[in-house]
């Protein structure tokens, strides 16, 4: 593992405990915790199971139930919209009480849901469903991302959650394989597939019965609850903010397929180039990671939305399909520099009260999200390249201004 470098901007919250350099490099795995490697194993099996069905749902929605595309945007905004106000009590309740049941119940819901769908043949039952995956999804994100926090050291916190993100996103790559085999060997019928999600589902939630939770001790939930009197630090607060003013350009990942569509992409080609942003994603997030516990996660996060702003601007400015191998890949840098990382970056900031702070961050990221979906598909026309045109613009001023004046935000200027 790299030593820290010695010009690196540390301030308040990227102080290190370490006694020694490490010069030695450290496989993916070793050092981390039991509960990062039990959890990393649900989270694959379960991206797996959710991944499979991604580029189908749409279609089955539309082509099998015969239901009319704004119904897609409807059970997608109600699903999305439940998720995000979801992940913040799902925060206020993992700095409460035990994250074990709240990560299984999470989990459960979402392997259940997929059954459902396998059984529906009018689109309500659908949205239901859908609300019920989302709903599982916002339980379990903050109780699960607080749980590795604890278990993590900061000095290796970065690595932890980059390791989670490499292991869940390389569960994207090979759902979405599983998906395309099985959809063409039984003759292109899509329902099956609901059926067969749920055995790496199930997979996921059987493995939960090996996370173990430590006790938290009587110092531990008298800081915690010190820390849930007042408001979250302002730092905290401050790198919140602009995150989420961030995710009011990022709209949802469908919209980017849809632009390959258009590009000239067929369903085969949109599911294989998808899997293919998923693969950069998986390999890049364990070294993002632990760049991040290198250099100030800022500095990691600033870098992965200018990857952003190249990705979005480039797939509105192109006009043949071939770019669409090259681009979405890149995205996925985008995705490998920001997710996990900005994960620990959060739980830097609110040490006393990671579940909080995580559920905040999420359901303020994903209602940014929602306004971003809303927008761009208001605004997509024929093309789509009007938003992403806005969005890669928007993206590449942001990316300035968090790499020149980044530090500002985490300046504690309470005392």
């Amino acid at each position: 593992m790299l030593p820290r470098r010695p010009d690196a901007e540390p301030g308040p919250v990227y102080a290190r405990a370490v006694s020694e350099t490490v010069v030695r490099r450290r496989r993916p795995w070793e050092g981390l915790s039991h509960n990062v490697h039990v959890l990393s194993g649900v989270s694959f099996f379960q991206d797996a199971a959710s991944e499979m069905l991604y580029p189908v749902l749409p279609l089955f929605i539309t082509g099998v139930l015969g239901a009319p595309p704004a119904v897609v945007g409807l059970i997608e905004g109600l699903a999305e919209g439940t998720a995000s106000i979801l992940k913040v009590a799902s925060g206020w309740l993992a700095d409460r009480m035990r994250r074990k049941p709240l990560i299984a119940v999470g989990y459960s819901l979402s392997s259940i849901s997929k059954l459902v769908i396998g059984l529906a043949y009018t689109w309500p039952l659908v949205l239901v469903a859908r609300v019920a995956d989302r709903t599982g999804k916002g339980i379990r994100g903050a109780p699960r991302d607080a749980l590795i926090a604890d278990d993590t050291p900061q000095a290796d916190r970065g690595r932890a959650f980059g390791f989670h993100r490499a292991a869940d996103t390389f569960g994207a790559v090979v759902g979405p394989l599983i998906g395309l085999a099985v959809y063409f060997a039984l003759g292109q019928r899509m329902r099956p597939l609901f059926f067969i999600a749920f055995i790496p589902a199930a997979i996921s939630v059987g493995l939960i019965v090996f996370v173990r939770e430590r006790p938290r001790t009587h110092q531990e939930r008298a800081t915690a609850i010190a820390a849930r009197g007042g408001p979250l630090p302002r730092p905290y607060r401050r790198v919140v903010a602009f995150l989420t003013i961030f995710g009011l350009v990022n709209f949802t990942d469908a919209l980017l397929l849809l632009r390959a569509k258009e590009l000239g992409f067929g369903f085969a080609g949109v599911v294989l180039v998808y899997t293919l942003y998923n693969l950069t994603y998986s390999l890049l997030s364990y070294p993002a990671g632990t760049w991040s516990d290198r250099i100030p996660r800022r500095k990691v996060f600033a870098a992965g939305i200018a990857v952003f702003a190249v990705s979005y601007f480039g797939l509105g400015a192109i006009t043949s399909a071939a770019w669409v191998w090259v681009l979405l890949p890149v995205y996925g840098a985008y995705t490998a520099l920001t997710d996990g990382v900005s994960r620990a970056w959060v739980a830097d900031l609110a040490p006393d009260a990671p579940g909080t702070a995580l559920g905040t961050y999420a359901g303020l990221s994903g209602a940014a999200s929602i306004v971003a979906g809303v927008w761009a598909g208001l605004a997509w026309g024929g093309t789509g390249r009007l938003p992403l045109l806005i969005s890669g613009s928007v993206a590449g001023v942001l990316a300035v201004v968090l790499w020149v004046a980044g530090d500002r935000l985490e300046r504690d200027t309470s005392a």
